[in-house]
């Protein structure tokens, strides 16, 4: 919106950081679009302060455990600090304050009651109330989805309304989605340049994997697979090396420890795209999948885990933007699927021009354009 008016805009996000993970690469690509047009101020317990231009706020802290008591802390105190001052209030987070509240992973009310009838039903709920950590995330959770004017939550992806839906009926007119976007890339690294700033294996294929939570996006399928591959096939993982230490024995006990790279956490995951030759993503549970439009824009293959396991996914056709892996829990499935990428050229080409094409009609720049939107409508809301 070219023609939108200057606005005053505080988006709350615990951790403000680019190598925080995908809900944390949201939240700075949207300020960092806001930021050109308007005044925005972010208020985090941790940042490295990633876009220039932005006002940052340190919020209280109560440090990382336990970690419900530090949520209800930030959510006080982020409160405090924004309660007036503001034309809008954005949050990415547990809270009740902010007319635009986006939700990027699975309620937790969803995980604990849906399917459950009856008994089973009170059994959770015996489990919340008598459960401080269980009763503050609920608390807080159903905060962000009451109803008042002007408010708009939206959903990371497709899947993910959905899910909130089921979990929170009354919510339905006041949900829309916005999903992630790419930067249209104009660097200049090479392959060559990138596996050198990586300290990489300067020749063949290399597979990359990243994730933050190794388990839940399909390492321990991935390792297995590797295995099943050529032995001149290599792996990159980039993400928090906090769950490093079991997948660097699981890959020694494999016979893998010279072919797996451990890359730690990356704020710039550019040279780890360029380095590879198709990015590997057998999440069990994704509701977008960051990494995978991130690969895509860079013109890397993907192969991915299916609509039922990720939400990217229902927005793809298989053989043509990636391949869809049925069960990411299948590791001979998982090599069957990758070696076809790297043996197949036709096929790998035919993935990084459909990949690149889908990835340059989601931008950042369209997703702050809609959440704009949203402020506009809270504005003029607020102003009846």
């Amino acid at each position: 919106m070219a023609g939108s008016p200057r606005m005053r805009i505080a988006i709350i996000n615990r951790n403000f950081s680019r190598a925080g993970g995908g809900a944390e690469s949201y939240a700075v690509a949207i300020a960092e679009q806001l930021a050109g047009r308007h005044e925005v101020h972010v208020y985090s317990q941790e940042s490295n302060e990633p876009v220039p231009g932005i006002t940052y706020h340190r919020v209280a802290s109560t440090g990382q455990k336990p970690r419900w008591l530090n949520q209800l802390v930030f959510a006080l105190s982020s409160w405090w600090q924004t309660r007036q001052g503001f034309d809008v209030v954005h949050s990415h987070e547990n809270t009740w304050h902010g007319q635009v509240q986006t939700i990027h992973v699975r309620p937790l009310r969803y995980n604990l009651l849906h399917g459950k009838r009856g008994w089973r039903r009170a059994v959770q709920w015996l489990k919340v109330w008598t459960s401080p950590r269980l009763a503050t995330y609920v608390w807080l959770e159903g905060a962000r989805f009451a109803r008042r004017p002007g408010r708009s939550i939206v959903a990371t992806s497709e899947m993910l309304r959905q899910e909130c839906e089921q979990a929170y009926p009354h919510s339905r007119k006041h949900l829309s989605v916005i999903t992630p976007g790419t930067a249209l890339q104009q660097d200049k690294v090479t392959r060559t340049m990138a596996r050198r700033m990586l300290e990489l294996p300067a020749e063949g294929p290399l597979l990359l994997f990243v994730a933050n939570d190794y388990k839940r996006k399909g390492l321990d399928a991935l390792l297995p697979a590797l295995q099943q591959l050529p032995t001149e096939v290599h792996l990159a993982v980039a993400g928090k090396p906090g769950a490093a230490p079991r997948y660097v024995a699981l890959a020694q006990e494999l016979g893998l420890a010279s072919r797996v790279h451990f890359l730690g956490s990356q704020d710039d995951l550019v040279p780890a795209y360029r380095a590879a030759d198709c990015l590997v993503h057998p999440t069990l549970e994704d509701t977008y999948a960051m990494a995978v439009l991130e690969a895509m824009s860079h013109g890397l293959p993907v192969v991915v885990s299916g609509p039922v396991h990720c939400g990217i996914s229902r927005e793809l056709h298989d053989g043509q933007e990636a391949l869809l892996l049925h069960d990411p829990r299948n590791s001979a499935d998982l090599a069957r699927l990758a070696r076809s990428v790297l043996d197949d050229a036709v096929l790998a080409d035919r993935l990084r021009g459909q990949g690149l094409a889908f990835a340059q009609a989601h931008t950042w720049e369209r997703a702050a354009l809609e959440y704009e939107a949203l402020y506009q409508q809270a504005l003029s809301i607020r102003s009846l």
